[in-house]
Order: C-alpha cells, then sequence, then structure tokens
C-alpha cells in the first residue's frame, strides 16, 4: 500500500463540478493499493500516518503529528500510485488490487485513521474523476510504502 502525503493548508475534491469532501489544516492522502496488500498493512499504514510528525512545534521544527494538530484528512483513492514503469512509456497498472477489494482496504483505512485519533477524515469518491485543488504547505510530501515494512 502506497500513500503520497502532502501537508495542506487546505484542501478539497469534487465531482462533476460538486464539492464532495473539504479540509482544513491537515493532510491530503493520495492512496494506492497494491493486489499484495493485507489488512495489517492498512492497520499499519493508518498508525504511520496519524502519527507523523511533519507539524512544526512552538520552536518551528516539525515535531508534531495531524492528532496533537487537530488536523484533518483527505483520503483520495489513486490507483495509478501502483504503476509499473520498468518497460516502455505506457505504465501498467496490472499490480494494483482490483476495484472491489481495493474499496474495502481504503474504506478501511479511512475508518483506522478516525480509531487512531484523527477527528475529521474526508473521501473522494472512489473510482470516480476527481479534481482535487490543494494549498500545499511547506511543501511537505512524504511518500510512505507499506512494502518497506514487510522485509
Amino acid at each position: 500500500m502506497k500513500a503520497v502525503i502532502q501537508r495542506v493548508a487546505n484542501a478539497l475534491v469534487s465531482v462533476d463540478s460538486q464539492i464532495i469532501g473539504k479540509i482544513d489544516k491537515g493532510f491530503l492522502i493520495l492512496l494506492g493499493v497494491y493486489e499484495s496488500d493485507t489488512e495489517e498493512d492498512t492497520e499499519i499504514l493508518a498508525r504511520k500516518v496519524a502519527s507523523l510528525r511533519v507539524f512544526c512545534d512552538d520552536n518551528d521544527k516539525m515535531n508534531l503529528s495531524l492528532c496533537d494538530v487537530d488536523g484533518d484528512a483527505l483520503v483520495i483513492s489513486n490507483f495509478t500510485l501502483c504503476a509499473d514503469t520498468k518497460k516502455g512509456n505506457r505504465p501498467s497498472f496490472s499490480l494494483a488490487k482490483n476495484p472491489e477489494e481495493a474499496k474495502a482496504h481504503y474504506e478501511s483505512f479511512c475508518r483506522l485513521l478516525k480509531e487512531n485519533g484523527v477527528k475529521k477524515v474526508e473521501k473522494g469518491s472512489f473510482g470516480a474523476d476527481m479534481q482535487v485543488s490543494i494549498l500545499n504547505d511547506g511543501p511537505v510530501t512524504i511518500v510512505l510504502d507499506t512494502e518497506i515494512w514487510r522485509k
């Protein structure tokens, strides 16, 4: 499972020009689910994201987590994070989990963020063509991949 996390001042997602999710200070999270991912990956990633210390404390050091700053999360499903670009110029998405199972992991990840202390978790529309607008803060962008914890 892969997550691209961007620290944002605000973010929103819309489908067909209708806003379906909107947050203030927090994380925009693009989430890709691989065929090999398990519920354990989902649990580990949600725990890690909720406790990731990339918000500044009073000394201007990145020392506070999303929960510490009472931040929001906007989670967007993004199968293109699972792109295999080893051959040619057209990415293959065969490593991505099938949509039905990927959606279950996506929903579980959002629920687990809340269980790990994130008070407001907004979502995109799984599988939809979405437009995402953000005001990146920093910029701070972190990529987490559960593959590193499997080794």
